[in-house]
C-alpha cells in the first residue's frame, strides 16, 4: 500500500467486526501470508517497476456541511511525497523530500512555509514507501511477526506485528480470503490532553496497471465519533514527476508556488 496513512493522520473512519460470524483464518506462516499478499497486490516485479504514483480525488473536511476537498498525492521513490489540498482557491501543501519536510496551511491563516516538527519528521521517516510495508519489507529494515487471527467486518484476518527500522511497532491486518491489507495502526493523536489510538482501513481495491490499489481510505480515532474518508478517483502509475516538486515550497508575490 501507498503511505496514505502517514499523509492522512487526521482522517477518521468507522468499521465494525462480528467475530462470532467469521470462520477462523487458515494456519499459515508469516512468510506464506506475505507471499500471498504480494501476489494479490500484483506481484513483486510489478511493484518494483513502479517509480512514481499519483492519486487524486476528494477527502472529507468534516463540519456540519461535510465539505469535500479535492486533493492530489504524488509519490516518488525512494521516499518522496507531496500532498496538495484545495479549498476556496487556496492550496495547502505537505511535502517530504526523503530527509526533511515542510507544510503550508493557508486554511489556518498560516501564510508561511513551516518545517516539519520532530514528531512529523519521525513519522515521515518511518514511511514504508509507495508500495507499502510488506513489499520488500526486509530491504526496508522491517521485521514481521504473526500475532494470530482476528476479524474485520465479519471476515477472518491475520494480525501482523511490524517492527520498523527505528524500533517503532505497528500492527497490520491482512484479509484471510483476499490476502489484501485491510487495516493498519496509525500514529496516535493527542486530543483533549489524552492520547488516542488511530487506525486506517483500506477499502474498494481496484486494478491499476496490473496492481491492486485501494480507492477508499477510512480512518478512525478511538473515542471520536466524527469520521473521515479519502476517495481516490484517479491513479497514475509512473507518471513523470520533477524532483523540484519535493523541494521546500517557495513563496512568491504573497502566494505559494504550486505545480
Amino acid at each position: 500500500m501507498t503511505k496514505i496513512p502517514y499523509l492522512l493522520g487526521s482522517l477518521f473512519a468507522l468499521t465494525a467486526g462480528t467475530a462470532a460470524m467469521a470462520a477462523p483464518a487458515p494456519n499459515l506462516t508469516t512468510e506464506q501470508i506475505i507471499e500471498r499478499n504480494v501476489a494479490a497486490r500484483g506481484g513483486l516485479d510489478a511493484w518494483r517497476a513502479v517509480k512514481t504514483l499519483t492519486m487524486s480525488g476528494e477527502l472529507d473536511a468534516g463540519g456540519k456541511k461535510n465539505v469535500e476537498l479535492p486533493f492530489v498525492v504524488k509519490m516518488k521513490r525512494p521516499y518522496k511525497s507531496r500532498l496538495e489540498i484545495r479549498f476556496q482557491d487556496k492550496t495547502a501543501l505537505q511535502i517530504y523530500d526523503g530527509v526533511q519536510g515542510w507544510k503550508y496551511r493557508p486554511f489556518l491563516g498560516r501564510e508561511e512555509v513551516e518545517p516539519y516538527s520532530p514528531a512529523e519528521t519521525k513519522e515521515a521517516a518511518s514511511w514504508a514507501g509507495l508500495d507499502g510495508p510488506l513489499i520488500d519489507y526486509q530491504a526496508k529494515g522491517t521485521q514481521v511477526a504473526l500475532e494470530g487471527g482476528d476479524t474485520l467486518d465479519g471476515s477472518p484476518a491475520y494480525k501482523l506485528k511490524l517492527t520498523l527500522r527505528d524500533g517503532e511497532v505497528r500492527h497490520l491486518w491482512v484479509d484471510a480470503n483476499t490476502f489484501l491489507e485491510r487495516k493498519i495502526e496509525g500514529e496516535p493523536r493527542r486530543l483533549d490532553g489524552k492520547m488516542h489510538s488511530v487506525a486506517i482501513f483500506y477499502r474498494d481495491y481496484r486494478p491499476e496497471k496490473g496492481l491492486a490499489v485501494p480507492h477508499v481510505f477510512e480512518t478512525v480515532v478511538d473515542g471520536v465519533r466524527q469520521t473521515r474518508r479519502m476517495t481516490i478517483d484517479r491513479v497514475s502509475v509512473n507518471q513523470a514527476i520533477d524532483d523540484a516538486l519535493f523541494a521546500r515550497p517557495q513563496l512568491a508575490a504573497d502566494s505559494i508556488s504550486v505545480q
